[in-house]
C-alpha cells in the first residue's frame, strides 16, 4: 500500500478521496485548515512552507501521491484570495513535495475546472501566474474582471502542468488534472441556492448532457484512476468529468 498527500482533505471531494484511499488501506497525510493531519492556511507563503515541511517529515520514504484539492470557489470568495490559494497554493506545494515524489515514482492530480476555457483569459495575469511572480499576479489580479479569477488561474493551472510535465515525467513522476464541472459539496451549495448564482448553475446544467450535478464520489472515482497504476501511460492529460458540458459546448475543440 501507499502513502499519499491532499489537501482539501477535510470536506466535499477531499473528504470522499480520504475515505476511499483509507478503504484501499493507503496511508493519508491529511492538509486542511482543521480536522486534518497538518493544519495550514495555503494562501500565505508561511502556510505553504509548514505543509511541505511536516509532509516530508511525515514521509521519509516518498509519496506515491499527492492531490491538491484546496481551493476557493468563484462567487465565495474574494478574488486575490483566489488567485493565493487556487494557483500559488497548489503549484508552491507540487514543487516543495517533487523530492518526496520523485522517490516513489508518484502521481499528481491537480484540480482543474471544466470553466476555465469560459472567458477570454487575460494573458499578462496567466503569464504572471506561470512564472510564479505573486506579486505581479495579484497586481495584474486586482485590475482583471471581477468573477474571472477562478477560471483563469484553473486555466493557468492547466498550462502550468503541461510546460511542466516533461521534466516531473523523467522523474517518474506522472502528473494530470481533472476538470470537474458543477459538482455537489459543501462549497458549491451556497451557489445553488444563491438568488444571484443559482441562474447561472441552472444555466451550466441545462448544457450538460448528463443534465445534472455531480457528486462528490464521481469526481474522486476520477481522481483515482489517475492516481492508481491503470493510468500507468497517463501523462499531462486533462480528463473533463463534467457530465458531457465541454464537449457540448466545444464541439470541435480537441
Amino acid at each position: 500500500m501507499g502513502t499519499y498527500a491532499l489537501t482539501g482533505s477535510a470536506s466535499g471531494i477531499g473528504a470522499t478521496l480520504s475515505l476511499a484511499l483509507a478503504e484501499q488501506g493507503h496511508s493519508l497525510i491529511t492538509v486542511d485548515l482543521k480536522d486534518a493531519d497538518i493544519t495550514a492556511d495555503l494562501t500565505t507563503v508561511e502556510g505553504r512552507s509548514k505543509v511541505i515541511s511536516e509532509v516530508l517529515e511525515r514521509a521519509p520514504n516518498g509519496l506515491d501521491g499527492f492531490v491538491p484539492l484546496a481551493g476557493l470557489g468563484g462567487g465565495t470568495a474574494p478574488d486575490l484570495l483566489i488567485t493565493r490559494l487556487n494557483y500559488f497554493g497548489t503549484v508552491a506545494l507540487v514543487e516543495g513535495l517533487r523530492p518526496a515524489l520523485a522517490k516513489k515514482s508518484g502521481s499528481v492530480v491537480l484540480l482543474c475546472s471544466n470553466s476555465a476555457p469560459m472567458v477570454p483569459g487575460d494573458e499578462a495575469f496567466i503569464e504572471s501566474l506561470i512564472a510564479g511572480d505573486e506579486e505581479k499576479a495579484l497586481e495584474i489580479a486586482a485590475g482583471i474582471s471581477p468573477g474571472t479569477h477562478y477560471m483563469q488561474t484553473k486555466r493557468a493551472l492547466n498550462y502550468w502542468m503541461r510546460r511542466h510535465v516533461m521534466e516531473y515525467g523523467r522523474e517518474g513522476i506522472r502528473m494530470n488534472a481533472i476538470a470537474p464541472g458543477p459538482t455537489l459539496t459543501p462549497m458549491t451549495t451556497p451557489l445553488f441556492e444563491s438568488e444571484e448564482y443559482a441562474p447561472i448553475m441552472q444555466a451550466l446544467l441545462d448544457q450538460t448532457p448528463a443534465n445534472r450535478a455531480a457528486d462528490a464520489e464521481e469526481i474522486s472515482n476520477c481522481i483515482l484512476f489517475l492516481l492508481s497504476p491503470a493510468a500507468s501511460n497517463v501523462y499531462g492529460s486533462l480528463l473533463f468529468a463534467d457530465g458531457g458540458f465541454d464537449a457540448h459546448v466545444r464541439q470541435d475543440h480537441v
